[in-house]
């Protein structure tokens, strides 16, 4: 193991903050990150980079976790349990998924970041979460170099939340993950959104999981920036859930606001629309912008710093609160 000085991390953030690591190591087995946390557990963990912005250099040890692999470790007539090494790309594996014809997560076809992280946001889309099909996680606490299993309850999902996100949050390190998949009679989710237009559209009347990724795949790209070509970090704000009595004033006043039922006491509200009404869609602010096509997208147009897109999200928060009286909650952890 190799450690690296004062390396530039624009490569290593899909927002493409070139913040700089004072130290950087990165991490090819669990065997090698126990190895170095028994030596120093002041540390960064970085791994696809793609939920998180940097508003300075990091000035300790950054771990760059890149370890690989995927295998069934066990099965029944019904059921594959997949186990992915948390440095796998997420959208790689749900693709490998699909061609083993494994179904539970076609639906978050194309979001970028890699497997470790996914726990930790329970990352969804087009009305399926991780929580949905997870079974457990391994993990290294990083105060003992102890390994760890977290069961499904142990983790505390909720709506892009986790246990690592709250109490647990800088404690461990997720080194890999089993997702429980269906192998036959996939239950497919294309109801949310614009899936079941898509499928009309190609003439697709009894769908596979493939058909679905493929659908979420297009829609993706047409709405949302490759990190590749402008800096981000996807979805900026979560979706605000707000109660019924709170969205039939907003509904009142907005006929056509776009919704999702929760519960009877809860409605769903997209913060992209939101963010549009108040007029920062396709603004640019120096190199910090809101994306033309989705709003609910903040872009680094090249040069803008962590600090610049964190205080455009600020001012957004400010203005949806004026407009709507909506407390809209950051979704990208912002690390200082």
């Amino acid at each position: 193991m190799i450690i690296q000085h004062h390396i530039s991390l624009k490569n290593y953030n899909t927002f493409g903050i070139n913040a700089y690591a004072s130290k950087f190591l990165t991490i090819n087995s669990v065997n090698e990150l126990r190895e170095i946390l028994a030596k120093e557990s002041d540390v960064f963990l970085l791994s696809g980079g793609s939920n998180m912005l940097l508003l300075n250099n990091i000035e300790k040890l950054v771990l760059h976790i890149n370890i690989k692999g995927i295998e069934v470790v066990k099965e029944d007539d019904s059921h594959a349990y997949v186990k992915v090494e948390s440095g796998e790309n997420w959208h790689d594996f749900v693709l490998w998924c699909i061609e083993n014809d494994l179904g539970g997560l076609e639906n978050l076809s194309l979001i970028p970041g890699n497997v470790g992280t996914s726990p930790i946001q329970n990352i969804g889309a087009y009305g399926v979460e991780i929580k949905d099909c997870f079974y457990q996680l391994k993990a290294i606490e990083i105060l003992t170099g102890n390994r760890c299993i977290f069961d499904k309850p142990e983790c505390d999902f909720g709506y892009r939340n986790s246990v690592f996100k709250n109490s647990l949050k800088g404690k461990y390190v997720i080194t890999s993950v089993i997702y429980k998949l269906t192998k036959t009679n996939h239950k497919l989710n294309y109801s949310y959104g614009a899936i079941q237009s898509e499928l009309d559209s190609r003439g697709i009347t009894a769908p596979t999981i493939k058909n679905i990724s493929d659908c979420i795949i297009d829609i993706r790209n047409s709405k949302l920036p490759n990190p590749k070509e402008i800096g981000n970090s996807g979805s900026f704000f979560k979706n605000p859930v707000i109660s019924t009595k709170a969205f039939n004033q907003l509904k009142s006043q907005y006929p056509n606001i776009p919704s999702y039922v929760i519960s009877d006491s809860e409605f769903k509200v997209p913060a992209g629309w939101l963010i549009e009404q108040s007029g920062f869609k396709g603004k640019r602010f120096g190199d910090a912008g809101v994306h033309a096509k989705q709003a609910l997208v903040l872009v680094n147009h090249g040069n803008a710093t962590g600090k610049e897109i964190y205080e455009l999200a600020q001012n957004i928060q400010k203005k949806i609160k004026q407009d709507f009286q909506i407390d809209l909650e950051i979704e990208v952890n912002v690390l200082s």
